[in-house]
């Protein structure tokens, strides 16, 4: 944190999480190409000041089997000259229709932005319940088990949390591919499902059904296949850029595929 700050960051908050050697730092928000900026400098300076010390930083989704991940959420509002346009004091949970509208283009391409957000073979093995990550495409104001939250925070402050977004994320694709999915869903008026302010990892999958929840893509190999039925989502990355994370992709997938882990060995070879 001190570095950061020599550095010009206006760090908000720091403490420690829930897993064993994990923290969370939180910097003041900034438009999105400084924030990208930002969370790139951010992991730079985390893993030079641990080197420092002998010791290193990792910013994997999921190093350790059996306690929580580490996640990169991303919290978001639009402004204008008169202020944050998600505001409204006589809306609904005091939210505007732009954020209304913005919040239902995230979750309609939740699954298409999962790639993105996600963009390991290790990304998934966070992304499934009962350690704080969301699994579940829906959205509250009340609990943090859905894939979406809205900080009780208004006025200004007044913003949505997407909370799948993984530190192995490029932040300018991600940022990128999120800020389209948003604006896709102001522009064409998108609704959203009403929320869910119950623990969605307690619901019955009748009961998730009921509500019309989805799941999230529980692989990567799953996740690119949503990325390419999802124009918007891709439209945001440009067929250049597309194809060759497509392309990397597609290969890491592949060499994940033909591992033999130790894993199935000590299930599976005396088994069998």
């Amino acid at each position: 944190m001190l570095e950061l700050e020599k550095m010009g960051f206006e760090v908000e908050a720091s403490h420690h999480e829930v897993a064993p050697g994990q923290h969370e730092i939180d910097f003041k928000y900034a438009d999105a190409l400084k924030a990208a900026d930002q969370i790139q400098t951010f992991k730079l300076v985390v893993k030079t000041v641990a080197r420092k010390h002998g010791l290193y930083a990792t910013f994997m989704p999921k190093p350790l089997h059996g306690i929580n991940g580490s996640g990169m959420h991303i919290n978001m509002s639009l402004f204008n000259e008169a202020g944050n346009v998600f505001y409204d004091e006589n809306g609904d949970e005091q939210l505007s229709e732009t954020a209304m509208h913005f919040l239902g283009g995230l979750l309609e391409h939740a699954r298409g932005l999962t790639a993105i957000n996600n963009p390991t073979v290790n990304s998934y093995k966070r992304l499934v319940p009962g350690f704080e990550a969301p699994v579940y495409v829906a959205w509250s104001g009340k609990n943090r088990s859905p894939l979406i939250r809205v900080p009780q925070s208004r006025g200004l402050s007044t913003r949505l949390e997407l909370r799948s977004v993984d530190p192995a994320a490029n932040p300018y694709l991600a940022i990128a591919a999120i800020l389209e999915a948003g604006l896709n869903g102001i522009e064409n008026q998108v609704a959203p499902e009403d929320a869910v302010d119950r623990n969605i990892y307690r619901m019955q999958d009748d009961e998730r059904k009921a509500n019309h929840i989805q799941d999230l893509p529980s692989t990567l190999h799953n996740a690119l296949k949503a990325l390419s039925n999802d124009d918007v989502v891709r439209g945001a990355l440009g067929n250049h850029l597309y194809q060759s994370f497509k392309d990397s992709k597609d290969l890491e997938w592949a060499a994940y595929r033909q591992e033999v882990s130790d894993w199935e060995r000590e299930q599976y070879l005396e088994l069998y």
